[in-house]
């Protein structure tokens, strides 16, 4: 690992044990860490998914918007790598999409038309609970190198400890009930970057760009930020008008 890498590591680390520490929103740190993992390991993007109750998979954060919406797909059509890897409960490295078509003949060609060319599904789980999966998808064949992938398996980690902080939660009803928590977060964080997209003639990665900064620049929790705008206490124009004003590209 180069002495710069190790920085952006460290870098990485020390911020999500600050918001671990100090109180998080953890919709945004969720859709930091899959940043982070984009950043740090040799993939182009990552999105991650996590379980209900019921075993239902849901997709939590990813770092780009193609990758959300092959996760999507992937669980529309009940087949794909981070789906297996949720359900088997291991590592799954596809260093090859196209050799793979046979396994999965629906997620593979929808993975190689949104230039996808391999995926590294990671396992996310609590002691005995399976949470989700973190997949890593990379637009070049290739595998990744073990050091790599420890570093993904740790940060996927981290992704569980910060959705299940407290070690009394460890039993499966409070896991479900603080995963579900969740969810219901990141239910509502779509449904104000849709109405900040429609008021603002946004794509959704923009309106997701309008919130957060919306949030930060106030210091509140994205989540919070989310419930006021879908609920009209924080009409969205005001959103809209803080992003224009602190020079918020539509780009």
């Amino acid at each position: 690992m180069t002495a710069g890498r190790e920085r952006e590591v460290t870098r990485a680390f020390v911020s999500l044990a600050s918001n671990l520490a100090n109180g998080y929103d953890v919709v945004d740190l969720l859709n930091d860490l899959t940043v982070d993992c984009a950043r740090l390991l040799d993939v182009a993007s990552a999105g991650l998914l996590l379980a209900d109750g019921r075993g239902v998979l849901h997709v939590m954060a990813a770092s780009s918007e193609r990758t959300r919406q092959l996760e999507v797909f992937q669980l529309q059509r009940a087949e794909g790598p981070c789906r297996d890897c949720f359900h088997e409960q291991k590592a799954i490295p596809v260093p090859d999409l196209a050799a793979q078509a046979a396994r999965w003949p629906q997620f593979v060609p929808a993975a190689l038309e949104a230039g996808f060319a391999s995926v590294h599904a990671l396992p996310m789980r609590l002691r005995d609970n399976g949470l989700g999966a973190l997949g890593l998808f990379g637009t070049t064949v290739g595998a990744l190198g073990p050091d790599d992938l420890s570093l993904g398996q740790a940060l996927a980690d981290v992704a569980s400890v910060a959705l299940v902080q407290d070690n009394a939660a460890a039993d499966r009803t409070a896991v479900n009930e603080q995963l579900q928590t969740a969810l219901t977060s990141r239910v509502v964080l779509e449904q104000a970057k849709g109405v900040l997209a429609q008021q603002g003639e946004l794509d959704m990665p923009q309106a997701f760009a309008v919130l957060r900064k919306y949030a930060r620049d106030h210091n509140l929790p994205l989540t919070k930020v989310a419930q006021a705008i879908v609920s009209r206490a924080l009409p969205a124009e005001a959103a809209l008008d803080h992003a224009r004003t602190r020079g918020q590209s539509r780009s």
